[in-house]
């Protein structure tokens, strides 16, 4: 193999390690900013921006100000998101809490509805902010629209929490790189799975909608 090509592939490796790192912190910085509570949704919705346009073959736009303009566009609209998951999610919380309390037949038999329930709020936001970066919908269609999506593609759901998880040992045995690049690894692992079924869905759309047309 020519040098080149070898000198241009770790270059295209090292660019890539910097842009991740570079997200990663603006993320960490910028959730920061909001004092957490009100930064860490907006940062995140950035962060997907920003991933987004990777998936989208758009390698070199300039992270640092897609990432802020994104973060001041959507502050307002992401923290309310943010408060919606956060109520159902405390409510869910406080409802598992109550039930391992109880204890006894009551527990067995409402645990199981419980847990399904639980499971189906953790799907929608797994897709949820894919879903809201990629589509332009009206506000309450971002949850329905991510519950759906990651429902018809569950094969591709477990598949997205079985990589995280095995993303999740390397950083638990090298913590010092969690800072670098855990958010945005994670992201990117989301942001592509969810890519797979936004296509998936769509490529059933038109054929369902040809279907239609031939009949």
């Amino acid at each position: 193999m020519p040098m080149g090509r070898v000198m241009g592939g770790l270059l295209t490796v090292c660019d890539w390690i910097w842009k991740m790192a570079l997200v990663n912190i603006l993320w960490i910085l910028f959730t920061l900013t909001g004092f957490i509570v009100f930064g860490i949704m907006p940062a995140t919705v950035a962060l997907f921006t920003v991933v987004r346009k990777w998936s989208m073959k758009e390698a070199d736009i300039p992270i640092s100000r897609v990432f802020f303009q994104t973060y001041k566009k959507e502050f307002l609209h992401a923290n309310i998101v943010g408060l919606i998951i956060g109520v159902i999610g405390f409510f869910l919380l406080y409802d598992f809490r109550l039930l391992m309390a109880i204890g006894g037949t009551v527990q067995y038999i409402l645990s199981v509805p419980l847990l399904i329930i639980i499971g189906l709020y953790l799907i929608t936001l797994l897709y949820l902010f894919p879903v809201y970066v990629h589509f332009d919908l009206k506000f309450f269609q971002y949850f329905k629209s991510a519950f759906y999506i990651g429902t018809l593609n569950l094969h591709i759901t477990i598949l997205m929490v079985a990589v995280l998880l095995l993303l999740s040992f390397p950083f638990s045995k090298f913590p010092g790189f969690i800072p670098f690049f855990l958010v945005s690894l994670m992201s990117i692992v989301i942001m592509f799975g969810a890519t797979i079924a936004f296509k998936r869905i769509e490529k059933k759309q038109k054929k369902y909608s040809t279907l239609k047309l031939e009949i």
